[in-house]
């Protein structure tokens, strides 16, 4: 209860630094950040002095019990229509609404059955804003999401060999890290192996696994409302010199950015840290991606390391680090460890091993 209370008063004062009377939450994530509830229909509106939940029926029991300190409203056929007859009863003339996730035909539809009285207005990314910094009750949770993905690197690597398809593997990390208790997969599953390493986004294909070759697993576990992002590649069989080389860049780049990586510094320079060093031993062209991104609630959040993220890291946002090569026609690497940023550094979440495995 303490830490959606504490989410409300924070939100409650960028509504009043921004200038709006009231806030609609339609996107689901800001929804469950802002109120706890974790069901799959409503509306959150926020004022100065009242925050409501608007469900319907079948989530009324839910919402209760889930979403502390807020009103809950059963709305009627409408709940837009519910949502404006409760403004206007409170007098609220000015209601901001997500901007970023509203289509155009749901800003019409909005206008149309909130109804008279009550004029729209854009916001940008305010609860996105306050997402940023991680309290000690979400990092646990990470904690526990990045364990999951750790444990499921181990147990694979006693699973890969020649002749299995990507997808089976993808399969099998899947399956360990739900018995490990995570909800699902945080995003699609990347096993690529072979030339096919060399996407840097190869969801699992049909592709048989060979011998002597990269195989890249990118995967996370969604555990609690909270993502996880890991990276590793390994080599099946005996690798080449070339296997070698591209590997030890992309660690040593990985290692540098680990180690520069702090507060106060912007995503920009977060991102040269290991892009440089990958530039240096003539790589530039062939990590073509950001070297990384804010992660949470959602897979992807801001700031991104990428060479045009101006933000600074602030203690307590909690980032990715996974540069990469990628060579077309051969194969490509990445290793990825999440961090949570301090005022001095950063602390490693990741603890899977970083050595170049062969199996």
């Amino acid at each position: 209860m303490a830490h959606t209370e504490h989410r409300l008063e924070k939100l409650r004062g960028v509504l009043r630094s921004e200038g709006h009377e009231a806030l609609l939450v339609t996107n689901p994530v800001n929804r469950k950040y802002v109120s706890g509830f974790t069901g799959t229909a409503g509306f959150v509106v926020v004022t100065a002095d009242r925050a409501l939940l608007f469900t319907d029926f079948r989530y009324t029991t839910q919402a209760a019990e889930q979403a502390k300190g807020f009103e809950i409203v059963e709305h009627g056929a409408s709940a837009l229509a519910s949502i404006g007859d409760a403004l206007r009863a409170a007098g609220v003339k000015r209601l901001g609404f997500e901007q970023r996730h509203v289509s155009y035909g749901s800003y019409l539809a909005y206008g149309k059955e909130i109804g008279e009285g009550v004029t729209l207005e854009p916001t940008d990314g305010l609860i996105e804003r306050l997402r940023r910094i991680k309290d000690e009750q979400e990092l646990e949770v990470m904690r526990q999401a990045v364990s999951i993905a750790d444990a499921a690197f181990e147990h694979i690597l006693t699973v890969l060999k020649p002749g299995l398809r990507e997808r089976d593997v993808a399969l099998e990390l899947e399956m360990f890290m739900r018995k490990l208790g995570a909800s699902g997969s945080s995003f699609d599953i990347i096993v690529a192996s072979g030339e096919r390493s060399a996407l840097p986004h190869g969801v699992a294909s049909d592709r048989v696994i060979g011998s002597d070759e990269f195989v890249k697993m990118d995967f996370g576990a969604l555990y609690n409302g909270y993502c996880s992002d890991l990276t590793r590649t390994v080599v099946i069989g005996k690798p080449t010199a070339k296997h070698r080389e591209i590997y030890d860049i992309v660690l040593e780049a990985q290692l540098a950015a680990l180690a520069g990586i702090r507060a106060g510094i912007s995503g920009r320079e977060g991102d040269a840290l290991a892009r440089d060093v990958i530039a240096k031993y003539g790589y530039a062209e062939q990590f073509g991606h950001g070297t990384g991104h804010a992660v949470g609630m959602d897979i992807h959040e801001s700031p991104r390391l990428s060479k045009m993220e101006q933000d600074s890291l602030e203690p307590g946002m909690v980032v990715t680090v996974e540069p990469g090569i990628y060579l077309p026609g051969f194969g490509g690497v990445r290793i990825e460890d999440i961090v949570v940023v301090t005022e001095n550094g950063c602390d490693v979440l990741t603890k899977s091993k970083k050595d170049f495995i062969t199996l």
